[in-house]
């Protein structure tokens, strides 16, 4: 059994074929599921969601390309949302100087202000990096030292200093379909030094469909093809990579109940 740690399933790609996406889930053996928040002005869709089905998870949260279109929030009224009993993280949040949708003040002010409801409420921070190692970095270290709180690097693809300092942390790396990618030399090298017991997989589906489906919708299905190649770079079976990082999925994501049997 597989766990997607990272989907968007509120997302309109998955208007017209939901059922069928939920129904290739379970044909592929994925127990859980945990669909992510980006706006937290859609919180409530996100949730109904998770509320119409035992399997499925939610978040809460702002993405930093939405840091600036979506209303302020504090760390306390992002804990307040998350006390719903199917909300098990806070985020996604943290930093993309790619794109830069968001100023970067404003998504480090995003940033600090889920760090803060991780800190009160337990629950763990979801963080997107991209191209913001240096200062990912740098708040999470600064932010620790405060308090610490349990969290997930998700969709890594960052560099190895990123990934040594999320495991000194405390933190866990997920794992996207990006690790099937041809070119992904560098970043399976990076997964091959680190430790078993701190990595996810997800999809971040509708987007980055692991091989043999790149190009296509992704969906919680294709989690498993993230899963062989991760085992392949790992060296250990495909059951033994699932039921590592399904294991790890409830260890960090505590407040999810794991299906009985």
């Amino acid at each position: 059994m597989l766990v997607d740690s990272h989907c968007h399933l509120d997302f309109p790609d998955f208007a017209e074929d939901f059922d069928g996406v939920l129904s290739r889930a379970e044909d592929a053996d994925i127990e859980s599921i945990l669909t992510i928040c980006t706006h937290v002005t859609k919180f409530g869709q996100i949730r109904a969601i998770a509320e119409a089905h035992d399997h499925i998870w939610c978040s809460v949260g702002i993405h930093p390309h939405e840091a600036e279109s979506e209303p302020p929030v504090t760390g306390a009224e992002l804990a307040e949302l998350s006390a719903h009993p199917k909300c098990i993280g806070i985020g996604e949040t943290g930093l993309d100087y790619f794109y830069e949708h968001s100023p970067k003040a404003e998504q480090q002010r995003n940033f600090r202000a889920h760090i803060e409801a991780s800190q009160d409420t337990g629950l763990p921070l979801i963080v997107h990096a991209r191209d913001a190692d240096d200062d990912t970095i740098h708040i999470l270290r600064e932010t620790m030292a405060d308090g610490a709180f349990p969290g997930v690097i998700h969709c890594f693809t960052a560099g190895p200093e990123l990934a040594r300092v999320a495991v000194e942390l405390g933190l866990y790396i997920s794992i996207s379909g990006i690790v099937t990618f041809k070119k992904a030399e560098d970043l399976r090298s990076t997964i091959s030094d680190i430790p078993l017991d701190r990595l996810l997989v997800e999809t971040d589906a509708p987007y980055l469909a692991p091989m043999p489906n790149r190009g296509k919708r992704n969906e919680p299905s294709f989690v498993q093809h993230t899963a062989a190649k991760v085992a392949e770079v790992k060296g250990i079976t495909p059951d033994d990579l699932a039921r590592i990082t399904t294991d790890n999925f409830y260890r960090l994501f505590s407040k999810a109940r794991r299906p009985a049997g």
